[in-house]
């Protein structure tokens, strides 16, 4: 039990930890709050305890109000790491001998369906004709929360429904925002992890508050834009029905905005006995080619020196808007071992007449028994494309 006191009111903590694969890594934690007083709920965002070795932890993917005395299901991440990443789960039966037990007969697993959805942060498809209407004084805000919410419903259907694709069983996100005006105060990565039953983690990009973002080319000026000073902010999650490990947060290489840094996000998760290790990368649409490139080298840095001869799928919008930077990032990652089924030009994004590949799931140590490209409408201007992988045969 730890003493702590949250809005004038003293509160008692019982924590439970359970250890995983490093050192660094906690697992679910349960909470029990117990107030001197009644009180209609308690706001859980930003509690800090200590455990016993004194290092910081705080409640992560803990939004919602509680009742006092009342027990919930949350995700701790420490303080003192360097690399800030937001953990939760949902999944069914966590930290039960059910749950554990299939755990272990998952981790066995000789299949995985891995998909990569720039989910554009739930907003619909309409890129180019949403901003016109936009400029115009014709969006309608009030509905943006309802209409956000609906469509990550709608998201958590593709994904797992098995009509338009085969049932997911690790989702790689872009653009998931959460908490920001343009996504009507949504968690997206979280709000669809709970829809899918499953694990998360995320990182995100800090929205700078004192210096305005920088022209872009007006081609590439259609997106709804993140406000100066907002508390909400935009990034990239990994969900998983597989417990989530060794996450890390990887800055990718920048220079021209602030605005604009770029992320790639890892974890691994059970496979075939071993470890699957997951590289999910948003690449910067504005930098050049070769911009682009020494974003790819940061994440193959940190694929090189984690993954120790396991399986790694890396995946993601490599925003590769012409043929000279696809066939550049393809030849990159060849040359590094890794390899795609899709054919250059695959196409998986669209707005109006426009047809781009822009997203790449990528391979070593694995092979793709089937992929595909799910076309679907009203979610993101990107559809979702997946891969069916199985350990690589000696």
């Amino acid at each position: 039990m730890i003493n702590a006191c949250f809005g004038g009111a003293s509160l008692k903590l019982g924590l439970h930890v359970r250890e995983e694969a490093d050192d660094w890594h906690v697992s679910q934690l349960v909470v029990r709050l117990e107030t001197r007083r009644e009180r209609e709920g308690v706001e859980l965002g930003g509690v800090q305890v200590e455990d016993d070795e004194r290092r910081d932890f705080r409640l992560g993917g803990v939004e919602e109000r509680v009742s006092a005395a009342s027990e919930l299901h949350g995700d701790v991440q420490m303080l003192s790491r360097p690399a800030n990443i937001e953990r939760g789960s949902f999944a069914r039966g966590d930290l039960t001998g059910d749950r554990l037990a299939g755990v272990e007969i998952a981790g066995r697993a000789s299949r995985l369906v891995v998909a990569t959805y720039n989910i554009r942060y739930a907003v619909g498809s309409h890129l180019i004709g949403g901003s016109l209407l936009r400029r115009v004084g014709l969006s309608r805000p009030g509905r943006r929360a309802q209409f956000v919410g609906d469509n990550i419903a709608k998201a958590a259907r593709i994904l797992s429904d098995g009509a338009r694709m085969p049932r997911a069983d690790i989702v790689a996100l872009q653009e998931a925002d959460r908490g920001t005006i343009r996504a009507g105060g949504q968690h997206v990565a979280r709000g669809l992890a709970e829809a899918l039953r499953m694990s998360y983690v995320r990182a995100g990009t800090p929205t700078p508050s004192d210096v305005e973002p920088k022209p872009r080319r007006w081609w590439l000026d259609f997106e709804e834009r993140i406000r100066l000073g907002e508390e909400g902010d935009t990034g990239v999650a990994i969900l998983s029905r597989l417990p989530l490990r060794d996450a890390a947060r990887i800055e990718l290489p920048w220079s021209e905005c602030p605005w604009r840094p770029r992320l790639a996000l890892a974890a691994t998760v059970p496979f075939a006995g071993r470890r699957l290790h997951v590289f999910n990368a948003h690449i910067d649409t504005h930098a050049s080619v070769e911009g682009q490139l020494e974003q790819h080298r940061g994440v193959l840095a940190r694929a090189d020196i984690v993954s120790d001869g396991e399986p790694v799928v890396l995946l993601g919008d490599f925003n590769t808007l012409t043929r000279r930077a696809r066939d550049a990032a393809r030849r990159l990652l060849e040359a590094h071992g890794y390899a795609t089924p899709m054919p250059t030009d695959t196409c998986t994004w669209r707005a109006g007449p426009l047809r781009y590949h822009f997203d790449w799931i990528f391979v070593r140590g694995a092979r793709v028994l089937r992929w595909g490209v799910a076309h679907v409408r009203g979610v993101s201007d990107h559809w979702p494309v997946w891969a069916e992988i199985e350990p690589e045969r000696a």
